[in-house]
């Protein structure tokens, strides 16, 4: 145990390493110095880079790969400075106080494919993303240096010169001679086969819950669907299981290296899933499609009210989703065959964009007109009748638009201003026609400039309905820049969503009356 930044052994030493049951004090002693070894060659490769915000080392697996580095950045590694043995020693000290003392708790390493020693556990996984990570692969960074300090103490566990590889449940092909298509039969046959002892083994009192996040989505003549998502949910619905909730939960830093500049995931997806009744009916497609359309409106509200991510938002509504695929034995099609997770999954993503597309009904005219214009046109500029016709269809005016600020026309074309465009001093208080559209792009570019609080004293001036509004906006304008792959524009509609919980925490501590303040 840990007691004044001193390891002091609390059981006798009986002679017998400590892979075997005791804690021998040498044997614990080296055992976290090889650790330290571990971290030092992760913050003392020239793979590592610089942490400007943090002014700190950033170590090599920054993310889940080697990836090239062009200015690698060096650390005293006798000093007190980022990266360094006294610095990564009391990193490691002060993990050991958040230790339970005094819990029991056994780790064992088996192959969950082939394993039987559990019976009635409650189990909670995050099982391999498809072929995302070649995790043992990255691990050998690590295993080289435990091996020479370790392997006398764990003989078994570090007998091998390098990680095992062959049975990782991992799709790569190139541990398949390059074979795809065999890469993917053995991550689905493995899977599924682990999935089925959850679903056997586990405690049938409580739920398996099971994490998982996967972007990669591929577009057929069925819709947009996932191979990742396909090829999990496969294997959870085939063992026997129905989902019956799913919980976003926000398990990624903002700040990590993958997520600069980039529109990566920062939600995980926990599936909820117990064994699914022997009685269970059968659907027919329509009537998936009716259930889809009558509850999956409630569900993406509700996600949308606790300010999931946009980007995490296609990949969460699978949760509800295929909740509704799964509760039935089968969902059979118009010839009698099962439908497929691909099928289902395009479903899903089919009624999200209609249930995204059919809020808009909710914004008022100009930002409905500026919402179809960005879809056609972006930022960029577009022919005048064109503009002049969907004007008319959205019940609103060309002039009307260029008064409330969101448009300028000139020369026989039009184009939506963009943020950096919009007026430098502008008070919605005293805007005579002050539209969602205007609210939002404002907001997001204060959001930029002066951060949360800032943007809060604008939302308190804005008022409850057109920031809520504005929120929901920037759910159907990010859904339409990935699909025109805006990667940067997205972005900004990503991050006000993401920052939404904080900005209406810090409205709560404005005035009623909040002193007068320079926006921009």
């Amino acid at each position: 145990v840990l007691d004044d930044a001193k390891l002091v052994c609390t059981l006798p030493d009986n002679g017998l390493p400590l892979h075997l049951g005791t804690q021998a004090y040498a044997d614990a002693v080296v055992t976290y110095l090889a650790f330290i070894v571990d971290q030092l060659a992760n913050h003392q490769s020239s793979l590592c880079s610089w942490n400007s915000p943090n002014t700190q080392m950033r170590c090599t697996f920054a993310r889940q790969a080697l990836p090239m580095v062009w200015d690698f950045a060096e650390s005293n590694v006798f000093c007190k400075s980022s990266g360094s043995f006294r610095n990564l020693f009391e990193r490691m000290l002060k993990a050991f106080k958040t230790l339970g003392m005094g819990l029991p708790g056994v780790s064992l390493q088996q192959d969950a494919v082939t394993a039987y020693s559990y019976k009635d556990q409650i189990i909670a996984c995050d099982p391999p993303y498809y072929n995302n990570i070649s995790y043992s692969d990255l691990s050998d960074f690590f295993y080289v240096w435990l091996r020479r300090a370790l392997k006398h103490i764990y003989p078994d566990l570090l007998s091998t010169m390098q990680t095992p590889k062959s049975e990782e449940l991992i799709a790569s092909p190139y541990r398949h001679n390059g074979d795809r298509k065999k890469a993917a039969k053995f991550f689905e046959k493995g899977l599924g086969k682990a999935i089925q002892y959850w679903c056997r083994q586990g405690h049938p009192e409580y739920p398996t819950t099971i994490f998982y996040a996967f972007k990669q989505a591929e577009s057929d003549t069925s819709g947009r669907a996932s191979t990742g998502w396909e090829t999990f949910l496969s294997g959870v619905i085939d063992a026997g299981y129905k989902i019956s909730g799913t919980w976003p939960i926000r398990t990624e830093k903002q700040g990590r290296s993958v997520a600069i500049g980039t529109n990566a995931l920062a939600s995980s997806v926990v599936l909820v899933c117990i064994p699914r009744s022997i009685n269970a009916s059968l659907a027919t497609r329509r009537e998936f499609i009716k259930a889809l359309r009558d509850e999956l409106p409630i569900a993406l509200r509700n996600l949308q009210c606790r300010s999931i991510a946009p980007v995490d938002l296609a990949q969460a509504a699978i949760g509800p989703g295929m909740s509704i695929f799964s509760r039935s034995a089968k969902v059979v099609e118009a010839d009698g065959e099962p439908m497929t997770i691909r099928t289902a999954l395009a479903l899903i993503n089919q009624v999200l964009d209609e249930v995204l597309a059919e809020q808009e009904g909710e914004f008022d005219a100009d930002t409905r007109w500026a919402m179809a214009w960005f879809e056609q046109f972006g930022m960029g500029k577009g022919d005048y009748g064109v503009a002049e016709t969907l004007s008319k269809a959205k019940n609103t005016s060309l002039e009307g638009l260029a008064e409330a600020g969101i448009v300028t026309s000139r020369a026989g074309s039009v184009k939506l201003l963009s943020r950096n465009e919009l007026l430098t001093e502008w008070d919605p208080i005293t805007d005579n026609r002050l539209s969602e559209w205007e609210a939002t792009q404002y907001l997001i570019r204060i959001l930029d400039q002066q951060g949360e609080k800032a943007a809060a004293f604008l939302l308190r001036k804005l008022g409850g309905d057109y920031g809520e509004r504005g929120r929901d906006l920037a759910y159907r304008l990010y859904n339409i820049c990935e699909r025109k792959g805006w990667a940067t524009e997205a972005l900004a509609y990503n991050s006000l969503v993401l920052a939404w919980p904080e900005i209406t925490k810090l409205v709560q501590t404005i005035p009623e009356s909040p002193t007068q303040m320079t926006m921009f």
